[in-house]
């Protein structure tokens, strides 16, 4: 009997999707709180566009958001802060900040995670650089190969490492990172925002951006405005301070910290 006289068709399910449902599993025990963000990319966006025009290079948006985000962290150093297994906090100098690109694999494309390292230490060009090298080479990074061969394991033993990975700071730190950024908006278009399931303590998620009309300096116009998402952990962070970082991390993308250094960088 052909596909179209039986009405559906079976296939296998991925075994890359196991890592989602595992992830499910975990961020269900969570306390999470969420928080959506009106961010105005306008500036950033033009100051790319003329970087590229002048230079003929295109830098990363997600290179220059997460270098945001890394600089935001550190400023709040508590918002990836985790607890080992005697309860105690645990707060890492290190931002690593740990996100998924969408790369090539077997004519597919396909989503790889990568942790990009200390990246409240790095520039928004070292931070697109790693990630350009990361999608041109990403089956022989770290966290492909790890991904090959953690998917072949039965649920009981991935959840088993899983659970020790939880209670131990400096292993998750070293697997999956101190903090979490998603981007949906690179998938579709107008405003739109996700809501996560996160393992992080901290988990941002870009959504869509899309023209907003607001006041500015008495006149109405419009602007580029992305939809972010703030998810963190409310046993380990409060309303307050999450707040507080959401406002920082609002501001440095507003005023495009770290792109005003391009022209200072040599050619």
């Amino acid at each position: 009997m052909s596909k179209d006289q039986k009405g559906y068709q079976v296939l296998p399910f991925p075994k890359i999707r196991r890592l989602m449902v595992d992830g499910g599993q975990i961020g269900r025990g969570k306390h999470t709180v969420h928080g959506l963000l009106d961010v105005d990319v306008t500036s950033a966006r033009q100051a790319l566009h003329l970087h590229k025009e002048v230079t003929s290079q295109a830098l990363s948006f997600t290179a220059f958001v997460i270098h945001c985000l890394g600089q935001a962290v550190d400023a709040n150093k508590h918002m990836h802060a985790c607890r080992d297994w005697r309860g105690r906090l645990v707060i890492f100098d290190d931002v690593d900040i740990n996100t998924l690109f969408e790369v090539e694999v077997g004519g597919h494309r396909v989503i790889r995670p990568h942790v990009l390292r200390a990246a409240n230490r790095k520039s928004v060009r070292e931070l697109h650089e790693e990630i350009r090298a990361f999608q041109l080479d990403h089956e022989t990074s770290r966290e492909s190969r790890f991904v090959g061969w953690f998917v072949l394991l039965p649920g009981w033993a991935r959840r088993m490492f899983l659970g020790a990975l939880l209670k131990s700071p400096h292993m998750r730190k070293d697997f999956q990172g101190t903090v979490m950024m998603s981007s949906l908006g690179m998938f579709g278009e107008g405003a739109f925002w996700g809501i996560p399931v996160p393992n992080h303590t901290l988990q941002i998620t870009l959504g869509g951006i899309a023209p907003k009309l607001t006041m500015i300096d008495g006149e109405i116009v419009a602007r580029e405005t992305m939809s972010v998402t703030m998810s963190f952990d409310h046993d380990i962070v409060d309303g307050v301070p999450a707040a507080k970082f959401g406002q920082g991390f609002k501001r440095l993308i507003e005023t495009r910290h770290g792109l005003d250094d391009l022209a200072a960088e040599p050619d």
